[in-house]
């Protein structure tokens, strides 16, 4: 199915060159001078090498084909992320590394999306946020209100990001897990 380049989304498979590439991290970019594009690290389904590729706005993709399934994250180990599969109850290993920089966010009995093509698992889609506890963080300055400037933040899984000034240490909010940025307070 034929996708505009500013649609990819980590988690997508899609033709390459010819091949079945997992999308591991999609970033729009749009630059001072010159016209917006996509900066996409990829992950070959067969050979599972990994490459950076950039697409334009106006360039369009074709997004394959698979059969999605929801499954349940159970655990990781040293063979990889083991998920088993709603319907069946049937457990299947993945790679580790076959979330990239989202990897922080799946946690023990997510749900998610997993994408096969000829029963082989080959890609996982996140929900495109989850709610996470701020555990680090600079102080809450009393009468400062919303602003444009964002202050650093560690966040319950240790991932890194910026929040507004309001929030604090122990509040929950809500991240995107595309790019690991704030989003909102949770509720």
């Amino acid at each position: 199915m034929k996708q505009q380049a500013v649609a990819i989304r980590p988690g997508w498979v899609i033709e390459f060159k010819g091949k079945a590439w997992t999308v591991l991290k999609a970033v729009h970019i749009k630059p001072g001078k010159g016209g917006a594009f996509m900066q996409v690290e990829m992950k070959s389904v067969e050979e599972g090498t990994k490459t950076n590729e950039r697409f334009r706005s106006e360039d369009t993709i074709e997004k394959l084909m698979v059969e999605v399934k929801d499954a349940q994250f159970l655990y990781e180990d040293a063979t990889g992320l083991t998920f088993m599969e709603n319907e069946t109850f049937e457990q299947f290993v993945m790679p580790s590394d076959i979330l990239g920089d989202s990897r922080p966010f799946l946690t023990d009995g997510m749900e998610v999306h997993i994408d096969f093509i000829d029963g082989k698992p080959v890609s996982v889609e996140l929900p495109l946020q989850v709610v996470c506890e701020v555990v680090e963080t600079e102080p809450v300055i009393k009468g400062q209100t919303v602003s444009s400037s964002y202050k650093p933040a560690i966040l319950d899984n240790g991932v890194r990001t910026t929040v507004p000034p309001f929030v604090g240490t122990g509040d929950k909010i809500v991240v995107s897990t595309a790019d690991a940025s704030y989003v909102e307070r949770a509720k």
